[in-house]
């Protein structure tokens, strides 16, 4: 796992578009695992720039995203599809046909998830996947837990993602309380995994990541055992780790 601890959000975000520009360059068909979250959108801005100077094209990027609410609407501005439209999908020259959000209106969720892992199978798998951390050290949708579902999979979210997301949202009662979300086998596949992290109420999660031992309580320690890991952390976010 590599560490680069940067001084704020700016920098974590231009840190983070370097890398995954970099990415797009050296395989123009990358297959790029996102993530959304108000974490990620510096860095969504920043690949958003680089497209309009033709510095970085998407033309043949693939995507898949980690997460969806469930259920909801893509049409829901607080959908995830929505969030990635106007975040970087209507920003680039991707074609949408080639991005990949789990769908908020799925009938049958277990039929809908195991399509999703097998599409991801079919595209050869993720080549770099962005990844933020919660608060409560949970990834994806992935909480903590006493044991984790591996794969694509349906899941109740926390008391506490529920109020943290609630900002989002008109009120608390309106954030959905289930979510679809990759397993953490399903990010492991992954060649290669990018974290970001900011602000001082992330560093108890980033310290129980890094200093901790590694458990399904702090999903998140679980990245410690992948092979291809790059932490990005601005200096609140990694305040507490010794």
């Amino acid at each position: 796992m590599k560490i680069l601890v940067v001084k704020n959000y700016e920098e974590m975000s231009a840190r983070a578009a370097e890398i995954f520009a970099a990415q797009i360059k050296s395989k123009p068909d990358s297959v790029l695992g996102l993530a959304t979250g108000s974490t990620p959108e510096g860095l969504y801005g920043k690949l958003a720039e680089a497209n309009a100077r033709g510095e970085v094209d998407f033309a043949a990027v693939r995507t898949v995203n980690l997460d969806e609410y469930y259920p909801i609407s893509p049409e829901n501005d607080q959908s995830y599809r929505y969030f990635m439209n106007k975040q970087l999908f209507d920003r680039v020259n991707i074609d949408k046909a080639n991005t990949m959000v789990p769908d908020g209106t799925a009938k049958d969720t277990d039929a809908f998830c195991q399509a999703y892992e097998e599409k991801i199978d079919a595209m050869g798998g993720i080549d770099m996947q962005l990844l933020g951390i919660g608060r409560n050290g949970h990834i994806g949708f992935n909480e903590p837990d006493g044991e984790l579902i591996p794969f694509t999979h349906l899941t109740a979210l926390t008391p506490s993602t529920i109020v943290a997301n609630a900002r989002f949202f008109a009120s608390e009662a309106d954030v959905p309380k289930h979510a679809l979300t990759m397993g953490i086998q399903s990010v492991f596949k992954a060649k290669k995994v990018v974290m970001l992290a900011s602000g001082k109420d992330k560093a108890d999660a980033v310290k129980a990541m890094l200093n901790g031992n590694l458990n399904t309580r702090c999903p998140a320690s679980l990245l410690r055992l992948h092979p291809d890991v790059t932490v990005i952390c601005d200096e609140d976010a990694y305040s507490l780790v010794k």
